[in-house]
């Protein structure tokens, strides 16, 4: 095995493992698989933590990471794909920032793994063992990658500005109390 295959070979199973976690959050999100609480419980998850309209948040969340992550264990529309988990990712890392890295305490550390590595997929490509190889990287030129990259980290910024304004404006007229018990 030469290192051109090595390399491939660990491309596909890198889209093939973020793919499959992406699919399984995902599909949560929008039908309530694997213990998930489909599009009612998880928009009523999404509102209560700042994102508004929760249901139509669930969905788009939901979307981002099964599609993106099909299409990433396909291989298929790499930067596209990679940039749509990446944007969902973006959005759960601002949920746990507040309770700091590390993933036990609640913290973004698996939401930034998961973010990375379908940026990096966007980035670096699907490989040879993919669609978009198979397809003469029709849906996976070099323009795309930062197209892809630029448009969604837009789009995660206005989405999760407009979260963290609700929640300040949901927080004014809060007072600390002036001593501790």
């Amino acid at each position: 095995m030469n290192c051109y295959d090595r390399r491939d070979l660990g491309l596909l199973l890198l889209r093939l493992g973020t793919g499959g976690v992406l699919v399984a959050h995902g599909a949560q999100k929008l039908f309530g698989w694997f213990g998930g609480h489909g599009l009612e419980g998880t928009g009523k998850f999404m509102e209560s933590v700042g994102y508004a309209p929760g249901k139509a948040s669930a969905t788009a969340a939901g979307l981002a990471e099964t599609g993106g992550g099909t299409l990433l264990a396909l291989g298929l529309a790499t930067p596209a794909a990679g940039a749509a988990a990446a944007g969902a990712m973006a959005g759960a890392a601002a949920v746990h920032m507040p309770n700091g890295f590390f993933a036990q305490e609640g913290g973004y550390e698996y939401a930034a793994t998961l973010g990375l590595a379908a940026t990096g997929l966007a980035v670096t490509g699907p490989g040879r063992l993919s669609l978009d190889h198979a397809l003469g990287h029709l849906f996976d030129r070099g323009w795309m990658v930062p197209a892809a990259l630029g448009v969604t980290a837009a789009a995660t910024a206005v989405v999760i500005g407009a979260r963290n304004k609700r929640l300040q404006r949901s927080k004014e007229g809060e007072q600390d109390p002036l001593f501790e018990d």
